[in-house]
């Protein structure tokens, strides 16, 4: 069968361990990007299997499966926070003065169409406000500033697709990663508009990605500290882990790693102060 893009396909010189996408195909090679994790790669036309549908079904089952499980625990630890919270005010509140939210706004940046719809159906899931934009990784730092100072959003998620090469230099040498020195650009620019670290929060990365210069561009969270692969929904996680954690507490980092479906092994960050405020009285609008 002729490749195409859009189709689904494996590696044979990696045993067929991720499910990948045909973005694009050139003279001699396939631009392809992973159908659940944020990875760029090139390969051969012989180096690729077009999965059968039989294979399609029984992988996205899996990744399913996985993805349920990481909703099903973020959803118990909130909860269980939600508990905590109400059972603290009822302390020392009269009973019958009702609370009010403020919504946390989120602004999702993703060098990928079908990730960020993905993205966008499960922050709308898990009840957060997002503006979602696509645009390619090179052109993150053109388009930041506008776009931050259009939406003014207090979590910022910058992400697409990366890769580290080590045939291109050690893991040190930024010029081996796709797309890292974009995100870090991309970071910088969003720092330099608000440099408190507890007033915005910034997600920045995709699979491999060089984690230690996104948090010096002033990256909050970031990809990926041992550069593996990490899954398209992962940044939903982190961003709401800090929208539900009251502005009265810290945001342990574990915490946030746990209900991942990467671990701390492709996600890491520093202490953050949560975003989610309460108020009273609650007032009926007429």
């Amino acid at each position: 069968m002729k490749l195409m893009t859009g189709m689904l396909v494996t590696r044979y010189s990696y045993k067929h361990d991720i499910v990948f996408r045909i973005k694009n195909i050139n003279d001699d090679k396939v631009l392809l990007h992973g159908e659940d994790l944020r990875l760029e790669a090139d390969a051969p036309f012989d180096d690729l299997r077009i999965l059968p549908e039989e294979d399609i079904r029984k992988r996205q089952d899996e990744i399913k499966e996985k993805e349920e499980y990481s909703y099903r625990l973020f959803r118990q630890d909130y909860q269980l926070m939600k508990e905590k919270k109400d059972y603290e005010h009822k302390k020392i509140e009269p009973r019958n003065i009702q609370r009010f939210q403020l919504p946390v706004k989120v602004l999702h940046i993703d060098g990928d169409r079908l990730y960020l719809k993905k993205c966008i159906e499960l922050y709308q899931r898990l009840g957060l406000q997002v503006h979602g934009v696509y645009v390619q990784e090179k052109e993150l730092p053109i388009e930041m500033e506008d776009l931050v100072k259009k939406v003014q959003p207090e979590i910022i998620v910058i992400t697409g697709h990366d890769a580290y090469s080590e045939s291109k230099g050690s893991k040190k040498d930024m010029s081996a990663y796709r797309n890292t020195r974009f995100f870090v650009e991309a970071v910088r620019q969003a720092r330099a508009w608000s440099p408190n670290l507890d007033q915005l929060i910034i997600f920045a990365g995709a699979c491999q990605s060089h984690f230690e210069s996104l948090i010096r561009a002033g990256a909050n969270f970031a990809s990926s500290p041992d550069r593996v692969n990490i899954h398209a929904l992962d940044p939903v996680y982190v961003v709401a882990k800090v929208a539900y954690t009251p502005f009265m507490d810290k945001v342990n980092v574990y915490d946030v790693l746990k209900n991942t479906l990467t671990g701390e092994r492709g996600l890491g960050g520093m202490e953050t102060r949560g975003l989610y405020r309460t108020g009273i009285p609650y007032v009926e609008t007429k």
